[in-house]
Parts: structure tokens; sequence; C-alpha cells
């Protein structure tokens, strides 16, 4: 039974989507919205803990957790929900400005890099995804064709970016790294499995199985290509170099 940690998209408004990491048969390891939560899930397989989304040393600590409960991570998934993430920031309003880049933006920044320090100090073999379900900006409206009218506020879009811009400088890191695999996944507003988080948890998570059962070594052009989700991942990679 492999172990996965997944930040993001805190519990228990990620419970479906952990449920079916649960179901597939891993022992999954999350972010609890409150200390009151974390307890919770506890019989579902889904463990989880809080954690200061502004703190590198608070980033470190939740790895460490994660690790000590599961025993081992072979698996991480970060996990950028805009739609999500929409509806906590709807306008740009000056005084959330500072929340809203903790909690979108230097969470993934701490925690991508925390996570990288620490797989380089075991230096077993390991699988990163990135997810994003993303949304369309003001702009993206104006000048293309989309079924949305409410655009994402200008924090959301421009954390949406960074996310993506996160996820390909991290997967760029397996060229010197022998024991790190990324997968990037992307998931538009006009996505069928869009609306649906377990089909696209599952899909993930036997994305990830063929990831991990492929051969040949992955190039740094294969882990920083997107997949788009309900697609068959690339192949010609392997978590196993």
């Amino acid at each position: 039974m492999s172990s996965i940690l997944i930040v993001g998209k805190d519990l228990p408004d990620s419970l479906d989507f952990a449920e079916r990491f649960a179901a597939a048969g891993r022992n999954v390891y999350g972010v609890a919205r409150s200390d009151a939560e974390t307890d919770s899930f506890e019989s579902e397989n889904i463990f989880c803990s809080t954690w200061n989304k502004s703190s590198a040393v608070s980033a470190h600590s939740l790895i460490i957790k994660a690790e000590t409960k599961l025993n081992s991570i072979e698996e991480v998934l970060f996990y950028f929900d805009t739609n999500y993430f929409c509806s906590k920031f709807e306008i740009d309003k000056t005084e959330e400005i500072s929340n809203a880049v903790d909690t979108m933006m230097n969470s993934f920044f701490y925690s991508t890099s925390e996570l990288l320090k620490r797989i380089d100090q075991k230096k077993e073999k390991i699988l990163v995804s990135f997810l994003v379900k993303e949304y369309p900006s003001k702009c993206e409206i104006l000048t293309s064709k989309t079924a949305v009218s409410v655009p994402a506020s200008g924090i959301v879009s421009a954390a949406q970016q960074a996310f993506i811009s996160t996820a390909e400088t991290f997967a760029a890191n397996v060229n010197e790294r022998n024991y790190l695999s990324v997968l990037l996944a992307r998931c538009p507003v006009n996505n069928e499995f869009y609306k649906n988080e377990r089909q696209i948890a599952d899909w993930l998570s036997q994305s990830m199985v063929s990831v991990r059962a492929m051969k040949n070594p992955q190039t740094v052009k294969q882990a920083t290509t997107w997949n788009k989700v309900g697609a068959k991942v690339q192949t010609g990679f392997s978590l196993f170099k």
C-alpha cells in the first residue's frame, strides 16, 4: 500500500477527493481546515493536521508529520482548485491580499521548497504530482468563447498562474535527481470531469500508477509536459530510472 500527501485543498472540502485515493488502496495524509477536524477521518484511512501556510518551518513540519504517521511517502499531490479559491476570494479587496497570497501562493512556495529539500535528504524514489483545476480570468472571458460569465478575481487568476509556473519549475528538477518523477495535470473549465472530483481523483490515481509503471527514464521535457485530465497520460517515462 502506497502513501500520499495531499496539499492545496483542505479537508473536509477535499473529502471526496481524498476518499477516492483511500479507496484505491493508499494511505492518505491531508491538511485539515481546523484543529477540531484533524481526527475526523481516520476511520477512512485518511489522516491530517493543520499548518501555518505562511511559514516554511510549518511546511517542513507538515511533511515530517505525514512521514511519521504513514511511515513513508511515495507520492505527493499539490492541488490548486481555482474554482474553490474563487469562492474564498471573490473580489479583490486590499484587506484580503495578505491572506490570499499566503493561502494560494506562499503555501505552495514553502511546501514545494521544503519537500524538495526533504527529497534530497532521503534520496528515495518519489512521484510528485501537480493538479490545477482551472478557471478563466476576466481577460480570458472577454477575449475567448467560454460558458463562464463571472471571472476569477485578479488575485486568484494571478495565483493560478503562479501555481502553474511553480509546477513547471519543480518538474525541471528531475534533470538532476534520478529519484524524482513529476506528473503535471490540468483540468480546464470545459473538461467533462470538471464538476466531479471523484472522477478527477480516479483518473489521477490511475495516471500515477501508470507513471510509476513506466520503464524508461523521465526527461525534463516529459516531466514538464501538462496532461489533460481524462486523457491518456503521457507515456515513455518512469518513476524508476
